[in-house]
């Protein structure tokens, strides 16, 4: 019975990954597919070229800024939650509400917000005496990678809160009195008790959230189309573009490959931690 799943999952996703790797070391050029073995100058041309490290220097800013803020963020909303509210899921609805939504509805939405003259953020901004704030929010190469983390901490960051607030309430309810007793409370409370014990949620949500940075594809697409210029272009979108708008499939290959070890740099680590605590 598992056999058709295993044909399924080997064919569609290891030979796709072999596959991949041998175009990138062809050379193939154009739409006529050619697999003649052409060494690994694709990779070494890459380094040289501008757009690729624009790319990767995007990805990095974006693991650097959208990954620890969304995690500070998610914790800060979720130890809010966790003070017993009244209207706890009225607020967690709320909070986790944008991430239920997809990352094409958003990304159209923050177009609209950010948009210079139409914008509700830029007429917010002049209706309330501050129109000196008013920027061109993903038109300005200085601000829009700015823009694009903004953007995606309100979508993710209720989705970190329903990790952390998950590995809060797996806390059993004995040491978190007994800890009372002994005077804790309040932010020494998660500091010292709490916080300590949610590892493998920080863990998880960490992976979850590095994985997206890494390969986010759609969200950047729609919002600015990795302008302008290349100001806001990340790894997916310029293998995307070498790949099927100029049809050089050895540079996407090439790219895509690169990709998936960075990505394989988080993974590992993560199912390595996970077997072994199981074990």
């Amino acid at each position: 019975m598992l056999m058709p799943a295993i044909a399924l999952v080997g064919y569609f996703v290891y030979v796709s990954i072999i596959w991949n790797l041998v175009v990138s070391v062809s050379d193939w050029k154009g739409l006529r597919p050619s697999y003649n073995f052409s060494g690994f100058g694709e990779y070494l041309d890459l380094m040289d070229d501008t757009k690729f490290r624009t790319s990767l220097t995007n990805n990095i800013m974006l693991i650097l800024l959208f990954v620890p803020m969304s995690l500070v963020l998610g914790l800060f909303m979720a130890i809010l939650l966790d003070q017993h509210l009244k209207y706890e899921g009225f607020f967690r609805t709320i909070f986790l509400l944008p991430f239920t939504l997809s990352f094409v509805v958003t990304a159209y939405l923050w177009r609209w917000m950010y948009n210079p003259k139409q914008g509700v953020i830029n007429m917010l901004l002049r209706n309330s005496g501050l129109g000196f704030l008013a920027q061109d929010w993903v038109t300005n190469p200085d601000l829009v990678m700015y823009s694009i983390v903004f953007a995606l901490l309100w979508q993710f960051s209720g989705y970190v809160m329903l990790i952390f607030l998950a590995g809060i309430r797996s806390i059993p309810e004995t040491q978190i009195n007994a800890a009372k007793l002994d005077g804790a409370s309040g932010f020494y409370l998660y500091r010292r008790v709490i916080i300590p014990q949610i590892k493998s949620s920080s863990f998880t949500a960490f992976v979850i959230l590095m994985v997206f940075a890494l390969k986010a594809f759609d969200f950047i697409f729609i919002l600015t189309g990795g302008g302008p210029g290349y100001s806001s272009e990340i790894l997916s979108l310029t293998m995307y573009e070498e790949a099927f708008a100029i049809t050089n499939f050895t540079t996407g290959s090439a790219i895509a490959t690169i990709m998936f070890f960075l990505v394989m740099l988080i993974v590992l680590p993560y199912l390595h931690i996970t077997y072994r605590r199981k074990n």
